[in-house]
């Protein structure tokens, strides 16, 4: 509770009860129980409202499937990468490359696809990559 093991939460008893003293003490008490039943009176009702609006009762979620502490990346990747399906190629793209995939699109398809059918220049064996030194 709050981090307080039981020999703290008694020395603060005895120090409150120094504190407040004998006469003010049932006083302090009766307020302390009001409040508990106060706070208990509207945790009721916010569950009742969230189980009321959202249509959802807090006592049928499975709050352990919903620990992000069960969150493994490696597993999730592990699960991805062993998937048994087969990848599906995207409609109008053949896997023979680019040039195949131009000739493959009929000429309404590149619109729908957001393709362009313009020929990609490719830069010759060692020559180096246009380079914007105000883009970077």
């Amino acid at each position: 509770m709050l981090g307080i093991n039981t020999p703290e939460l008694l020395i603060i008893a005895v120090v409150a009860v120094l504190v407040i003293g004998p006469q003010r003490l049932p006083e302090y008490v009766e307020k302390l129980k009001n409040l508990i039943r106060e706070v208990r009176r509207m945790a009721a009702g916010a569950r009742e409202t969230i189980k009321d609006e959202a249509g959802v009762d807090l006592d049928e979620i499975d709050w352990k499937k919903l620990d992000p502490r069960q969150y493994d990346p490696r597993r999730i990747i592990r699960d991805a990468l062993m998937d048994d399906e087969p990848a599906v190629p995207s409609k109008g793209i053949s896997s023979g490359g680019p040039e195949a995939s131009d000739s493959s699109l009929s000429s309404s398809e590149p619109a729908a696809a957001g393709l362009s059918l313009e020929k990609v220049e490719r830069l010759a064996a060692g020559q180096r990559a246009p380079f914007d030194l105000e883009s970077t």
